[in-house]
């Protein structure tokens, strides 16, 4: 058997890519891990997950004294905004996030290979000019901006994701073209800090693939809050004169064009795989029409040696789904059984309050079951949500009519991001609603409403 300079090459390290070089060097595998940025950690580390929460965790803090929420509860504050300080925090989050998973690599002796990847062959690829073999090569090359036809971003007046976590100012008028969770999340930090921020979205309701009354109770909160939107629009284009810029905009099912001025355009209709420049083709991989690696169960491609995970296979584009991915693909090379169950995976906007859900929603398990059971809780019936005077939002939980077993869960709440992992876990055991109704939750929680919508479910909650 020919000789091999690592038993695994990961290619990207992202959330997907590093946690698979750690698994696999735990595993006694040698390992190394190839990543052209910098730093570790891919976008969600960088310019993604973690900056993003520093900065809707910063401007909370200053909407909540700037808004009057602390004064209603007897604290009087007059706040001063200072951008570059709140940056800076963001900044060190960052540095100490990306530090950490070097110390890791370190600490697990798996290598990292400055530069980008590229196959030669099956077993081989170049790094930074050398020539690298690996029995296993896994593909965990994450995902980047989808790009708008004939919209030039230039991150100063149109931004990406990563461009809208840099500005030097608060904008007067941002407007944020896509109602999806990065777009709402970065529009409420600005929002928070004193921009007008208009949504501009394609399709009639935002939140696409969120359970319907989720989306529609989560648009009612924004609004609220101060958000403006036009759904069912399309953007057919964005000119920059110096440091403004004019959209112009027709309805998606046809209609007048009309356009609109703003200061900051953010774009953000997605992310598409990043396959461009790894040689694929010298290895006769070829990429499905979303541009995605297909994979079998164990994350094998259909060229033996070569694995995928994260964002460049299909299935939602989300940082944890990559890590457990990450984990599978280790455990399988090294001969162990690793799964993801693709079906239980939570999805979160990290927006106030937040939105959660896991499994099917109201429309696919009716679509799927036929008859189901639902139940609501509303936040206002909880008593720390009351307590907090955090009123809005709802939990709702959805089983099969017949088994009553749990099919989905979804919630608007403060901390619905972590109230979200106990519907995860109970669905992950195949648990009824009954299962989850008669099991004792601490008092007083926000979990409570997750309690008390599965006792919905059979139409018996407490507190409403």
């Amino acid at each position: 058997m020919a000789d091999f300079d690592y038993d695994v090459l990961v290619i990207g390290a992202g959330p997907g890519g590093y946690v698979a070089a750690i698994r696999a060097a735990q595993l006694g595998l040698k390992t190394a891990c190839a990543e052209s940025r910098e730093t570790l950690g891919g976008t969600c580390l960088n310019v993604g997950c973690i900056p993003s929460k520093a900065m809707l965790h910063a401007s909370e803090y200053y909407d909540a004294a700037k808004n009057g929420a602390m004064a209603h509860m007897g604290v009087e504050v007059e706040p001063r905004l200072n951008l570059d300080q709140m940056h800076a925090q963001r900044r060190d989050a960052v540095k100490q996030l990306t530090g950490g998973i070097e110390f890791l690599f370190k600490k697990n002796k798996v290598t990292w290979l400055k530069g980008l990847a590229t196959f030669k062959d099956a077993h081989s690829v170049v790094v930074g000019g050398d020539t690298v073999t690996a029995k296993n090569i896994v593909i965990a090359t994450g995902s980047s901006v989808t790009p708008l036809p004939g919209v030039q971003i230039d991150e100063k007046v149109v931004v990406s994701s990563t461009g809208a976590l840099e500005l030097p100012k608060v904008p007067e008028h941002m407007v944020v073209i896509g109602g999806g969770v990065i777009g709402l999340e970065l529009g409420s930090v600005w929002r928070r800090l004193g921009a007008k921020v208009t949504c501009v979205e394609y399709l009639d309701e935002i939140l696409p693939g969120m359970d319907g009354d989720i989306r529609k109770e989560a648009r009612k909160i924004f609004k609220k809050q101060g958000f403006e939107f036009k759904l069912g629009t399309k953007v057919t284009g964005v000119t920059v004169n110096g440091d403004k810029a004019t959209l112009t905009m027709e309805p998606a099912k046809g209609g007048d064009a009309e356009t609109l001025e703003a200061d900051c355009v953010l774009v953000s209709i997605g992310r598409k795989p990043n396959t461009d420049g790894l040689g694929l083709e010298n290895i006769g991989l070829e990429t499905n029409k979303r541009g995605q690696i297909e994979t079998d169960h164990d994350f094998r491609t259909a060229v033996d040696g070569v694995w995928a995970i994260g964002d460049v296979v299909p299935g939602p584009m989300l940082a944890h789904k990559a890590e457990d991915e990450g984990i599978a693909v280790a455990e399988n090379i090294a001969g162990l059984t690793g799964i993801v169950n693709h079906a239980i995976i939570p999805g979160v906007v990290y927006t106030w309050p937040e939105i959660a859900g896991v499994g099917l929603t109201t429309e696919e398990a009716k679509e799927q079951y036929g008859e189901i059971k639902v139940g609501k809780f509303p936040m206002l019936g909880n008593s720390r949500a009351k307590t907090n005077h955090e009123p809005d939002g709802f939990v709702k939980v959805i089983s099969d009519a017949k088994s009553d077993r749990v099919l989905g869960v979804w919630c608007i709440a403060v901390p619905a991001g972590t109230m979200i992992a106990q519907a995860a876990q109970a669905m992950e055991f195949g648990a009824t609603s009954e299962d989850i109704a008669y099991t004792c939750h601490a008092h007083p929680t926000h979990s409570e409403a997750i309690k008390e919508a599965a006792m919905a479910v059979q139409g018996k909650p407490i507190h409403i």
